[in-house]
């Protein structure tokens, strides 16, 4: 019997929130958070997790980085820093049965935040990988997140995310995930 918290990949979806190439110059540490995020989408891919993505303000923030931007699915624009505003966000969640949301991508402080509060207003449990979530400063990252865990948002990792979806060695994809893990462990070297 799985903990109440436990990641199950029936039961969750990926968002990935405004990753936008004139954002992301601004951010620490953006290339490993953009190559975890990507890690994460491949991962969801692999064992069938949905995902949407969100695009805040693109006319002047850009569109989302090309790395990320060829690997998801339709990204709708917003001005409102919830991504909960796409009406088709929650909607999508609900249609699909998914529950447990795993949320990437910046600005922890804000559009993250804004996202989660939302999400955990409206019934779902909030996943928060710190490796796929960035801020400009480190205090707002940091404060933001303690917040976030206060409100009962789950802090995790992307490989914690990825080996809790799998459930065990036995998955049949546990190779083909295991294979992706140790290409991300090579980038990070």
């Amino acid at each position: 019997m799985p903990h109440p918290s436990q990641l199950l990949a029936n039961e969750s979806a990926l968002l990935v929130i405004d990753v936008q190439e004139k954002l992301m110059f601004k951010i620490p540490g953006a290339a490993e958070q953009v190559r975890n995020i990507a890690f994460l989408i491949d991962v969801a891919n692999l064992l069938g997790v949905p995902m949407s993505a969100t695009e805040q303000y693109p006319k002047g923030l850009g569109p989302t980085v090309p790395e990320l931007a060829s690997r998801l699915p339709n990204r709708p624009d917003k001005l409102a820093f919830s991504s909960c505003a796409v009406p088709s966000v929650i909607e999508g969640f609900r249609a699909q049965k998914r529950s447990r949301i795993v949320l990437a991508g910046i600005e922890t402080h804000v559009c993250v935040l804004n996202t989660a509060l939302d999400l955990l207003a409206a019934g779902f449990r909030i996943y928060l990988p710190v490796d796929a979530l960035g801020a400009r400063g480190r205090l707002d990252h940091e404060t933001a997140l303690k917040r976030l865990a206060h409100e009962h948002a789950t802090l995790t990792t992307v490989e914690t995310c990825a080996f809790e979806w799998l459930g065990g060695a036995s998955h049949p994809n546990f190779k083909l995930v295991s294979k992706l893990v140790q290409e991300r462990m090579k980038a990070l070297v």
